[in-house]
Formats: C-alpha cells, structure tokens, sequence
C-alpha cells in the first residue's frame, strides 16, 4: 500500500483571523499555499450563459431535445431557470455500488455552485457544459402530478427511494417553484416507502409538517450534507450553500421533530478539508446537534468536475495543484490507501462520539404489499 505524508493540520481553519490567510487541513497532502481562502465581497453574480445547446433541437434526442424545448421561467442571481417537460420523477438505480434502487431529483443543476460537484457530467446529458450546472437550473414540470402516477407502479415496492442524489432538493430554486415540497406531499399519502432526503440546506425544516406525516407512515432519513465546520472555507467550497451553522441547526430541528436524522462529510476533501481536527470538529458539532449518524467519503470527480475543480484549485491551493493532477487527472478517485485512512478515521470518530446508527438503520416503518393485505382480508399494522 502507498504510503502518504501525515501533516500537521492548521488550526487556524477552524478559527480564521480577518485580513489574514488561512492554512488549510495539511493531512496525507504536501504544505497548501497560505493563501488557501479567498472571498470577494460584493461582486456582482456572473451573467447568465446565453443560449442552450448549440445544436438544433431537431438533431437532438432524449433529455437533450427536452432541454432545448424547455421554456425559460426567469432569470436572477445570475441563473436562469426553465421548466423541463419530464415523463417521470423516479428514474431506476441499478449501480450495485449504492444502497437504494430508485432516485428522485427534482432539479437538474444546482445553484449551490459546489466547486466540487461530482454531478455536472448530467448536464452533458443535456449537451450543455458541466460550467453551466449551477447557471442554468431545470425544473421538472407537474413534479407531484407524475411522482403520484411513479407511486403506483409496483416494482418500488419495497426499494429506497433516495431524494437528492444528484441535485440538491432544497436549492434556491425550491423556494419559488416547490417541486420538491409537491412531490413530498404526494409521499405523505403513501405508507411504506422507504426514503432519504440528502441535502445542503436548512429549508429542509420548512418540510417538518410533511416530513412528519412521512414517517408516521413510511421510513425515512435524513442526511444534512456538511464538509467543514468553518464557515469561511465552507463558502469557498460551496458558494451559495447554506452555512454549516445552519445546516446542523436544521438537524436539530429535524430531531427534535422526532424526524431520524444524521450527517454526511461528503466529500471529505483531499488536503483541504480531512485533517484529523478538521472531521472531529465535524463529528463533534453533529453529535451536538443530535445526529443519528455521521459518515464520510473522499472525493470523487467525474471529468466534467474535474474540469471545472482543477483550476479552482490551481487558484486558491496552488501547492495541491499537481497532487490532484496525479489523483485525479486518470481516474475519478483519490488512491486506495487514501481512501482507506480516511475511511479508518471516520470510523474512530463515529466510536467516539458514540455514532451507532447508521441511515438505512435507523427505525421507521418498512414497506409492506397492499396486494398482501388485501389477500389476507385484513389491515395489517405496519411492522
């Protein structure tokens, strides 16, 4: 196994000083640049991409030539918005990698702009630029109508149904056009699915009514998606998510709801963000918070991400710059070795706060067969 130089983190990340530059977590990774954090206050969003793909709508085919026949919605913060004609919301999973089967993401693109983003290859899908994800967001029309019409279809019986897992659900775009909330309400009629909503944002709260409902009558977890506790390289990294502050607010929130909730360091960032006092500072706050369950993985970059990650990389951490070209230039994961430190080391952490829970693990009602109910002549209590 590869063996990698063990730095001292810096705890100045966890504490930064105004007007000075912050070290970054120096673990398994040569010395970052001091002048690893920068923010421009102030400046004016970028504009929004002009046009959508350069191809004739006529040559296209698939979610591409839905795309470019979606109808612009507005425009503001530098986004704009159009309503995509979809045929479905759940769209079938069969990576043996993941634990659910079906995946629902109400948004193609997301605004929070994470320079990491694993998932700007789905807008080549689209034959757009992964540059675009967070410019241009497409809202899946009549969201609550179809997920209604997905619900009854027999073969998600029994299966995950993981929320968020390309797309954050609850992103600025939520807020005005509700595809999320419309598609939660269809699920609160249901009883015995099994969800999971992953996401960045605090507004998940604003779904506690419906989010109860849900898991009175199905399972359901929920994952707050948290890589620093520092609030300044958290806005670096994720520009327009919001603060860590607030999503482990939200957590609580969620808990004292009675809602099963936990945290995921996901991604845990190479030389930036996986320092030994950098996650347990994490692990800390979510215990604190209430979390059920805390867990973590190194980073992932598609090509796509890649692209875009590389030269924000090159421009705030130059001295990790030719590290992540050697990771990542030919193949989307950091090494083996890496990945399993760090996988220890989350481990230690979820033993020493005490995380025994895991999200598919933690309570709820699991799913049963109406059919089977309906044979038996009776109505069977949810186990």
């Amino acid at each position: 196994m590869a063996t990698f130089p063990t730095l001292r983190a810096a705890s100045a990340l966890q504490r930064p000083r105004p007007r000075r530059s912050i070290a970054t977590s120096l673990t398994l990774f040569p010395a970052a640049a001091p002048n690893g954090i920068g923010e421009t206050r102030g400046a004016s969003p970028s504009p929004p991409a002009s046009g959508r793909s350069s191809k004739p709508a006529e040559n296209l085919v698939g979610i591409a030539r839905l795309a470019a026949s979606s109808s612009l919605a507005g425009a503001k913060r530098g986004t704009e918005y159009f309503l995509l004609p979809v045929r479905s919301i759940l769209n079938r999973c069969n990576s043996p990698r993941v634990p659910f089967g079906w995946t629902v993401n109400p948004y193609r693109g997301c605004e929070f702009g994470c320079h990491y983003c694993y998932a700007r290859y789905t807008h080549e899908y689209m034959e757009l630029d992964g540059g675009d994800f967070e410019r241009k967001i497409y809202v899946k029309e009549n969201a609550g109508a179809l997920v209604a019409r997905d619900l009854e279809n027999e073969k998600i019986w029994g299966d995950h149904i993981a929320i968020g897992t390309a797309t954050d659900p609850y992103q600025p775009a939520e807020q005005e056009f509700g595809a999320t909330r419309a598609i939660l309400e269809q699920m609160a009629q249901r009883e015995g699915l099994q969800l999971s909503i992953t996401t960045k944002s605090n507004r998940v709260v604003r779904d506690i009514d419906l989010l109860k409902k849900i898991s009175e009558r199905s399972a359901l977890s929920v994952n707050l998606s948290i890589t620093t506790v520092s609030t300044r390289l958290a806005r670096l990294l994720e520009p327009r998510a919001p603060r860590p502050d607030l999503r482990l607010a939200a957590v609580r929130r969620l808990r004292d709801a009675g809602i099963s909730a936990g945290v995921l360091a996901m991604p845990i960032v190479p030389g930036i963000t996986d320092g030994e006092d950098d996650l347990d500072a994490l692990a800390q706050a979510a215990r604190n918070a209430g979390a059920q369950w805390f867990a973590g993985r190194v980073l992932f970059l598609m090509p796509s991400a890649l692209k875009q990650f590389l030269p924000f990389v090159t421009a705030k951490f130059p001295k990790l710059a030719r590290q992540y070209r050697d990771w990542y230039a030919r193949h989307g994961n950091a090494p083996e070795g890496y990945r399993r430190e760090i996988a220890d080391r989350v481990e230690r952490l979820r033993a020493k706060y005490g995380f025994d829970v895991r999200p598919d693990r933690s309570g709820g009602h699991s799913w049963h067969s109406p059919q089977l109910s309906l044979a038996l002549g009776a109505q069977a209590p949810l186990p």
